[in-house]
């Protein structure tokens, strides 16, 4: 009888001991039961006879985890506090090792002499940072790579932050590279995933470009990761295992011999600090850009009808950002002053005037528009802060003969209606983009003459450390889609014309003065964790994190920042209560991190989200 510890796939629990009359090799697939259900588990090592008795493995499964797989999702089960089960669910497994195919490919890609010389830097660092303005041609030199990848018969991950970027960068890599490409995300089929596996194996696939789960496919030689926009919170996952796509990239890198290229044009402050860093600057098309500003409150101020008519008048396109998506991001009462809130979730509903409803972002709670306000019952009910889809109606109003379309995740909801309209608006059928982020996501807009940024003091504004750098990213990020061929205008309605005029023009500096300020507090000279209690009872969770609290006053190298209730402090009815904490020491912050885990605390390690 052979005996084993097995990782269970999805569960919380640390690995359980099997049984079995088969042998089997460690990183195996297979079928155990557990509370008399059939789940997946991975044979991680011999154990001796157990002093109880043990279930038996049911049966092996098609697929097994390399060595270094199981060597990465032990340390993201580690550093993202984890069960080993949980951070092994995140990979998919081989089916079979993969040929070595050396491939004679068309050597078509030619560099100017900027991009050559950053080519030339990368090939020279085994990790290294393109920071390249929007529009220097950081995508041709991630051509360059995987031209050179397939040529040494090796394979390569292309990482992007949304879906909604594969179609466009799917058509350009195809174009170079034909049936050696595909595309994974989560909306993928599962019977073109299953073809993709096997193109994996057999070595026909050379490229992957995708998502963050990209990232965890079985690549048996595995030669380098592109990481697109690094800056992207997107990278970052909202649920357990609390990864970051972006530093998993780097740790494959490193535990595996990959070259790994991260590329934005509004690099993250950790990333340009710790990472070496090649510039690419100007645009690989002739262009520039003028930026104007408004200190105006009322979003659609004549300030910016005017500019805007101004450029429709020269047959140019306009792309409006707000930092909201529906109507308006809360209902409020004249006369009390209280927001319409979710019933379980401590956060103002967003109206949604298609639907005549009130929408809850959170936990999708919907109803009625109500009549009056359920606090103190004044009929007076008005809305804050414009969003998406009034914008476009005001101003398919006030420009009726104009094609306005909404580009936001309530009217983007597939990414055929994303390639749609994309294609539409490049064929200048669509004359006025309205959005919210989706539009700083890298599309490619070519007749755009002006970006309108509305509402970005709010951003600026917010209760995180990182607050200035990601509102001049997104302001910088959305400016570079307006004269991507020619002469764009910018128009930032801001009370802080200032910070914006110093720092527009260059973000380099802007990292490069922001860095003392992180100094002995935040990263990247300190890590970060934050510790998330929940319950369906206010005192409990209340009561927890005091107990939690209590229990970090005994690490000597660790320093408490603040604790309590969270900024959001109910969703979908839990009450949600927190703990901030900081230290010169990773390794302090994981002992605290594990050592409260069985109190049901949830831990984010090197948090992006602080509500």
């Amino acid at each position: 009888m052979f005996y084993y510890l097995v990782a269970l796939l999805k569960s919380p629990l640390e690995p359980l001991s099997y049984q079995s009359d088969e042998s089997y090799a460690f990183g195996t697939l297979v079928h155990v039961t557990l509370n008399h259900k059939e789940v997946q588990g991975v044979i991680l090592e011999h154990v001796s006879k157990p002093v109880f008795a043990c279930e038996r493995i049911l049966a092996q499964c098609e697929g097994f985890f390399s060595k270094e797989t199981l060597d990465i999702a032990r340390f993201i089960a580690e550093y993202y506090v984890c069960s080993l089960g949980e951070a092994l669910n995140l990979f998919i497994p081989s089916l079979k090792s993969a040929p070595h195919i050396t491939q004679d490919i068309p050597i078509d890609i030619t560099l100017s002499v900027e991009q050559q010389k950053a080519f030339a830097f990368i090939q020279s660092h085994p990790t290294s940072l393109l920071f390249g303005d929007t529009g220097s041609g950081k995508t041709e030199i991630y051509m360059k790579l995987f031209e050179q990848c397939i040529y040494e018969g090796k394979q390569a991950i292309f990482l992007l932050p949304e879906i909604g970027l594969t179609p466009q960068m799917k058509n350009r890599l195809k174009h170079h590279f034909g049936f050696r490409v595909a595309i994974w995300h989560s909306k993928v089929s599962a019977k073109k995933k299953s073809a993709i596996l096997e193109g994996l194996s057999n070595g026909t696939i050379s490229i992957i470009a995708g998502t963050r789960s990209a990232l965890f496919l079985p690549m048996a030689h595995l030669g380098l990761i592109v990481v697109d926009e690094e800056h992207d919170e997107s990278y970052k996952s909202s649920s357990r295992p609390r990864y970051n796509a972006r530093d998993v990239a780097l740790l494959i890198g490193k535990k595996q011999a990959v070259k790994v290229l991260l590329g934005s044009a509004t690099p993250n402050l950790s990333s340009f600090y710790k990472i070496p860093y090649v510039r690419l600057k100007g645009t690989y098309h002739a262009s520039q850009n003028s930026f104007f500003y408004d200190d105006n409150h009322n979003e659609l101020s004549n300030t910016v009808m005017e500019r805007i008519a101004k450029t429709l008048a020269s047959h140019q396109q306009v792309v409006v950002f707000l930092p909201t998506r529906a109507n308006f991001k809360y209902v409020t009462c004249k006369e009390c002053g209280s927001n319409i809130e979710c019933p379980y979730c401590s956060v103002g509903m967003s109206l949604h005037q298609s639907a005549h409803a009130l929408k809850c972002h959170y936990c999708n709670y919907t109803e009625v528009i109500p009549s009056v306000c359920p606090k103190c019952g004044c009929e007076e009910i008005i809305a804050t802060r414009i969003g998406t889809a009034e914008v476009s109606a005001r101003l398919s109003a006030y420009f009726s003969d104009k094609v306005v379309q909404q580009f936001d995740r309530d009217s983007v909801t597939t990414e055929k209606k994303l390639t749609e309209i994309l294609e539409r608006f490049n064929a200048k059928e669509i004359d006025i983009l309205v959005g919210t982020q989706m539009l700083s996501k890298g599309h490619d807009y070519h007749g755009v003459g002006l970006a309108v940024i509305l509402g970005i003091d709010s951003l600026l504004g917010m209760s995180d450390f990182r607050a200035r750098e990601k509102a001049l990213s997104l302001v910088q990020q959305i400016a570079g889609r307006a004269g991507r061929k020619g002469e764009g205008e910018v128009l930032v309605q801001t009370r802080n014309m200032d910070f914006f005029k110093t720092y527009l023009s260059d973000f380099e500096q802007f990292l490069k003065d922001e860095l003392p300020y992180r100094q002995h507090l935040y990263p990247p000279f300190k890590k970060l964790v934050r510790l998330i209690v929940t319950h369906v009872k206010e005192e409990k969770a209340k009561a927890l994190i005091e107990k939690v609290n209590e229990h970090a006053s005994h690490f000597t190298s660790v320093e408490v920042v603040g604790f309590g209730k969270s900024t959001i402090g109910k969703i979908a009815n839990k009450y949600r209560y927190e703990l901030l904490a900081r230290s010169d020491s990773t390794k302090a912050l994981l002992e605290l991190a594990h050592s409260v885990k069985p109190l049901h605390v949830e831990a984010d390690i090197d948090p992006l989200s602080f509500s």
